[in-house]
């Protein structure tokens, strides 16, 4: 199997230096999951949602398409999900812009 690209879909209503720490907790999450066995750190793409309700709609997808995902929650902000990352073709995230 060919490695894949791993997607980072990051909060736009975050502050830009904080959107790339957020980036990376989520990729950190991706790896203490166990799943750097497929990615093998290839690609990374990162890609700009809107908002928290949008990052949790794009969480219901993936689920619904079986897809294996990771999300980082930031304490310093309630917990609320900034990030989350998955390894795909990347076709359901066309109409995202890269962040």
């Amino acid at each position: 199997m060919s490695s894949r690209r791993l997607y980072i879909l990051v909060r736009k209503d975050l502050e830009s230096s904080y959107r790339a720490v957020q980036a990376g907790h989520a990729v950190a999450e991706w790896l203490l999951h166990d799943h750097a066995q497929t990615w093998r750190n290839s690609t990374l793409i990162y890609l700009g949602v809107k908002d928290e309700n949008s990052l949790v709609r794009w969480s219901e997808k993936l689920d619904m398409r079986s897809l294996k995902w990771v999300g980082f929650k930031e304490p310093d902000i309630g917990n609320e999900l900034t990030a989350l990352a998955v390894e795909c073709d990347g076709k359901m995230f066309r109409n995202l812009k890269l962040l």
